[in-house]
């Protein structure tokens, strides 16, 4: 099994002191030895990295879901938001969907069946 990394442009809204009106890489990263049923996205501009349920960011896609400091929802027909909520704050980082879809799917690719959530879903 091997690690899944991508870079990603998103917006990212924070209480930090970052520049908010340019796309900034954001990178995406799944590493199934550690943890098959995580993934993380790390933000550039405020170094911070966030570790969060696989299936969260697949059902955030599709309709509104949180748990614990991360919501993810849908943002029209071709984004969708993923927020984080910190002591230093709240950053909210929009995506382009398709971005997270593709990201997803190499993550569905990495791990054998039967070891973390059905792919079924992604292949719409």
């Amino acid at each position: 099994m091997s690690v899944v990394e991508q870079y990603a442009r998103a917006h990212i809204v924070s209480d930090a002191d970052i520049v908010e009106d340019e796309a900034v890489p954001v990178i995406l990263r799944y590493d199934p030895e550690t943890d098959p049923r995580s993934v993380k996205v790390g933000l550039p501009s405020t170094h911070d990295e966030w570790t969060f349920s696989r299936s969260l960011l697949e059902q955030g896609l599709r309709a509104p879901v949180g748990s614990g400091e991360v919501r993810v929802w849908p943002c029209g027909r071709v984004q969708a938001v993923v927020e984080f909520h910190s002591a230093q704050g709240v950053s909210v980082v929009q995506f382009e969907t398709k971005a997270l879809l593709r990201f997803l799917r190499r993550t569905y690719l990495a791990t054998p069946v039967g070891r973390g959530e059905s792919a079924a879903q992604l292949q719409q």
